[in-house]
């Protein structure tokens, strides 16, 4: 077996990505589907809860900011009770949820309702109403609003010198989140809970590491990692970027700020991991975001951080899976490798919610269906028809294995080989793996309820609609993709263009944070010469972008 995997949090909006991955952590525990095919043991330890019962809670070092942990309490967690959704599922169409977690996010995409308006502090609805669909919690604030697994005390740690949510006193600059961890008493605390799951796993075979990206935790998981890379050089350390969709219209010191922490947080924290890769709905992370990602299925509100960091953990729960297969003997480390060779630390995040399929169809046929892939980009550059990439690791499931008419792909044996063809025809050149799981993704509250209706309760397409509800979707198949492509170099150097020469100077927060031209400067090489490593030679990958620029 691989082993385990100590998870760490880092920011609210990772903590947000964190509370729905755990719930369909839980999900899949109370909803078993046949033999387990993920081996729950490799993310949650299992304690003994009142009256002695085993109880399962993840392995987890959460930071977070003062105001952040709600009703989890400046404590963190308590005791571990047992795994349940306790929140109402009734109708609250007359109430829209107040994410104040959200940093000026965009209005709907689509959404039941409208559009969403927000006052520019985040706070969605308070200029118009968010529509929201009619099982969403009526009041969803914070991510432990919805969390609905108990955390092991060890687990959140609470930064009192920032606050999450004000006009003030807010962590806003990479250099102060760097100097946190320059503190021997938050290092000390940090290293305390890490040894604490360290010690007690049979074998640890690294850490997954969800870091916010457009504010001062860039800088804390920048030291994080490093931390992580000294300590434990010999395991995997995979790093998600996480980012929530932005605003298109915002203060344009802020949209300064916010590219500054990215740039330094790729840089960073893709130095000391063994596979970094961005996370967000965005359509971009420069200075003017692009409109959302929609997918045709699900009719979400990008406004709402409870809203789209969902739709990001059902695409980790996917593409993570590999490392956590029972039948695996690959560890993180391996998986990471496969895909990072030749300086490409960096990979994107593609990703189908749901895999579009017609029920009873079977799997040749489903994926002869589609001449192109049906996914999405999940990390955030303007994405561009092609088949061109270096490695891949695919996963599919909840798929039903029923028999195939004739296809191309009907004469395969097995149905990781059924798909391993499809990616062949589809990269040809490319080094792909490919995992197919008979279990889906469970979408159970608290998972939000934004489904079309022309799905069935598992997630099957319909002809037409058939007055199923939205909040009916038990569960859906999922397609989730890591990436190696030359796609990255536009989104890597395109950062670096819009950040050109900047006058760190302008903006205090950076300076008094302790930033200096020199170590910007480095860290804009540094994305440079990872952006070297997806050159192609062809044109298409953005080289003509670097000419233009120098």
């Amino acid at each position: 077996m691989p082993g385990e995997a100590v998870t760490v949090q880092l920011g609210h909006y990772s903590g947000c990505v964190g509370a729905h991955w755990w719930g369909l952590q839980a999900a899949a525990l109370r909803r078993p589907a046949g033999p387990a095919e993920l081996r729950a043991a490799a993310l949650l330890r299992f304690g003994r809860g009142p009256g002695g019962t085993e109880t399962p809670a993840p392995r987890l070092v959460a930071l977070e900011l003062k105001g952040g942990v709600g009703a989890l309490g400046a404590a963190g967690a308590g005791t571990e009770p047992p795994v349940t959704w306790d929140g109402a599922v009734a109708d609250y169409r007359e109430r829209a949820p107040r994410d104040t977690g959200n940093t000026g996010n965009t209005g709907s995409t689509g959404s039941r309702g409208g559009d969403a308006a927000g006052d520019g502090k985040g706070n969605p609805g308070a200029a118009g109403t968010a529509p929201v669909g009619p099982q969403d919690p009526p009041s969803v604030r914070l991510w432990s609003d919805y969390l609905n697994v108990h955390l092991h005390p060890k687990s959140v740690y609470v930064i009192r010198q920032y606050l999450h949510d004000g006009d003030c006193g807010c962590l806003e600059a990479f250099g102060q989140g760097e100097s946190l961890l320059q503190d021997p008493a938050c290092v000390e605390e940090l290293e305390d809970r890490l040894h604490f799951y360290v010690e007690e796993c049979d074998y640890l075979q690294g850490f997954q590491v969800l870091c916010d990206l457009h504010n001062g935790f860039s800088g804390v998981g920048a030291k994080v990692t490093e931390l992580l890379h000294d300590e434990y050089s010999r395991k995997g350390i995979l790093t998600w970027g996480l980012t929530p969709v932005l605003s298109p219209v915002g203060d344009l010191q802020k949209s300064f700020q916010r590219l500054m922490n990215t740039a330094l947080g790729i840089a960073h924290l893709s130095r000391h991991s063994s596979l970094f890769c961005p996370l967000s709905l965005s359509g971009s992370l420069g200075i003017k975001p692009e409109p959302p990602v929609t997918f045709p299925y699900i009719k979400y509100n990008a406004s709402l951080n409870y809203h789209s960091s969902s739709i990001l953990a059902a695409a980790l729960d996917t593409f993570t899976a590999p490392y956590r297969l029972c039948s695996s003997q690959g560890s993180m480390l391996h998986f990471a490798d496969s895909l990072t060779f030749s300086g490409r630390k960096v990979v994107a995040a593609w990703a189908a919610l749901p895999f579009p399929a017609l029920s009873g169809s079977s799997l040749p046929d489903i994926l002869s269906a589609h001449q192109d892939v049906p996914w999405k980009l999940l990390s955030s550059w303007k994405e561009q028809k092609g088949s061109c990439c270096f490695a891949q690791s695919v996963v599919l499931r909840g798929i039903c294995q029923e028999k195939a008419t004739r296809s191309p792909l009907h004469s395969c044996e097995s149905p990781e080989q059924v798909l391993q063809q499809y990616l062949h025809t589809q990269f040809p050149g490319a080094f792909s793996t490919s995992h197919v799981l008979q279990q889906p993704c469970h979408t159970q509250p608290p998972f939000p309820q934004f489904f079309s209706p022309l799905l069935t309760r598992r997630g099957f397409l319909l002809d037409k609609a058939q007055g199923i509800s939205s909040a009916d979707v038990e569960s859906i198949p999922v397609l989730a993709a890591l990436q190696s492509s030359p796609g990255l170099h536009r989104l890597l150097w395109g950062l670096c263009r819009e950040l050109q020469a900047p006058n760190v100077r302008r903006w205090s927060s950076f300076c008094t944070a302790g930033l200096e031209q020199d170590d910007f400067q480095e860290a804009l090489e540094e994305i440079k010469t990872l952006a070297q490593c997806y050159e192609t030679g062809f044109g298409a990958d953005g080289s003509e972008d670097e000419a233009d620029s120098d």
